[in-house]
């Protein structure tokens, strides 16, 4: 496989027009020690963009690593989350200067040009070091596999929750007998538990913390409320847009009526607010350990099934291999054995409140004791994800094209109805537009859904 013919002003361009200054204007900060001056019989230089509590949980499983193979020294580097690590991430592999391992957000894997930035796993390598697809929820699998080849080894899901104080729904009578939450499955039953929760909760306070004025927050809750009424984005060749203005409708006048009906002070902070007593917030489960950290007696649920079938926004961080001219040997057999100690032993990771993909570590008591990881566990089965084109995934051309525009709706500034046929508009525009990566467009990219 060839260096890819990408030009600077493409990958620039796909990045969401930053600039080279903000491109390169942030240092790669490693943790592990120089393998050329450490005695190691192998350097695995891995990127990441992992910071605050997934860092440092990152960091500990790279130590016991090298612990473990003290012959592979591993050289990683933390980069700046978001569009300036992919754009970082892209240049080196076009100009060969990639390094042997980095992560990714699934999402994003499909339009980074898998076969010319990134190379695929040697599935066959990975099972010698105990990953194997029957190790994985198969729709999970099969959102990394583009033309038939494994492209991301999936190491979580991370997904959107229903987190609620069990306090304040003990006193409305909304704990069943097991101290969860009570069940909901309709509309009228949610706003029902809202109403009740509103009578018992402290003055002052917003009902449940929606994010309402956040673009991407807005995004992955209108995603997981339509996949819940089957609502669908594309047919199987993306050649056509089949999504559903009905539907979304109902989605977006479902989210607008929290503000309408007094349940949520937009503007308002949400994390704060629910450590200080408010009900409900609607978070990633990235905050699993603030509000543990905050000693709350609170639980943590899928966001709840409102339209009959669950479905949670999910995205998922993903190991891949960033194209080298000259991949293989030692050095690439170690970026396989770390990506694949890193998922077999992610129990680590799970205190951050990330879902392991890799399923035995589900099954294990340590994880079952993990509360309210064990709670809302049964989101991997109900994944609600972007579509597989190349403008979707984390901070992608599709969610800063429809979030604001979802935004309007819930804010207020434009009428529901008016806004999903809006959004229909941008989702036919951006299925004729062209990757800026490799000039195909979505019917062209050859993704394997």
């Amino acid at each position: 496989m060839g260096r890819p013919d990408l030009s600077r002003r493409q990958l620039l361009a796909a990045a969401g027009g930053l600039s080279v200054a903000a491109s390169f204007g942030f240092a790669a900060l490693g943790t592990g020690a120089d393998a050329l001056a450490s005695g190691a019989d192998t350097r695995v230089r891995y990127w990441n963009l992992f910071s605050g509590g997934d860092g440092a949980n990152m960091i500990t499983m790279l130590d016991a690593f090298r612990k473990a193979n003290p012959d592979i020294d591993v050289k990683d580097s933390t980069l700046q989350w978001g569009n300036p690590f992919y754009t970082k991430l892209a240049m080196a592999a076009a100009g060969n200067r990639a390094p042997d391992l980095g992560v990714m957000h699934m999402g994003r894997v499909t339009g980074f040009s898998p076969g010319r930035l990134l190379d695929p796993w040697d599935v066959d390598l990975l099972a010698k070091y105990g990953v194997r697809e029957q190790d994985y929820n198969p729709a999970l699998w099969k959102r990394g596999v583009i033309d038939g080849k494994l492209y991301a080894l999936p190491l979580d899901i991370h997904v959107q929750l229903c987190f609620y104080r069990k306090d304040v729904l003990g006193k409305a009578g909304l704990l069943g007998d097991d101290g969860r939450m009570i069940p909901v499955t309709s509309t009228d039953e949610w706003f029902d538990v809202l109403k009740k929760a509103k009578a018992v909760q402290k003055k002052g306070l917003q009902t449940i913390g929606l994010w309402t004025n956040d673009q991407n927050f807005q995004w992955w809750f209108f995603v997981a409320f339509y996949t819940q009424l089957g609502g669908k984005w594309f047919n199987d060749a993306h050649t056509e847009v089949l999504f559903d203005p009905d539907k979304a409708t109902q989605v977006l006048e479902f989210l607008r009526r929290h503000v309408t009906d007094g349940y949520v002070i937009p503007g308002a902070p949400t994390g704060e607010q629910f450590i200080n007593g408010a009900p409900f917030t609607w978070e990633g489960n990235w905050s699993v350990p603030v509000f543990s950290g905050a000693k709350l007696d609170y639980g943590a649920t899928p966001l709840p099934p409102v339209f009959g079938t669950p479905a949670t926004h999910a995205e998922s961080h993903a190991f891949v291999l960033p194209h080298q001219a000259g991949r293989g040997g030692a050095t690439n057999e170690g970026a396989h054995e770390l990506a694949a100690y890193v998922v077999t032993h992610a129990l680590q990771w799970a205190a951050g409140g990330h879902i392991p993909a890799y399923t035995p570590t589900l099954s294990t008591a340590a994880y079952k004791k993990l509360t309210p990881q064990n709670e809302y566990v049964s989101a991997m089965d109900h994944q609600a994800t972007e579509p597989k084109v190349w403008f979707a995934g984390s901070t992608g051309v599709l969610a800063q094209d429809l979030g604001p525009v979802v935004v309007s709706s819930t804010m207020g500034s434009a009428k529901p109805a008016s806004v999903a046929r809006t959004m229909k508009k941008h989702l036919t525009k951006l299925l004729a537009s062209k990757n800026p990566m490799d000039g195909r467009t979505a019917a062209q990219g050859g993704a394997v859904a």
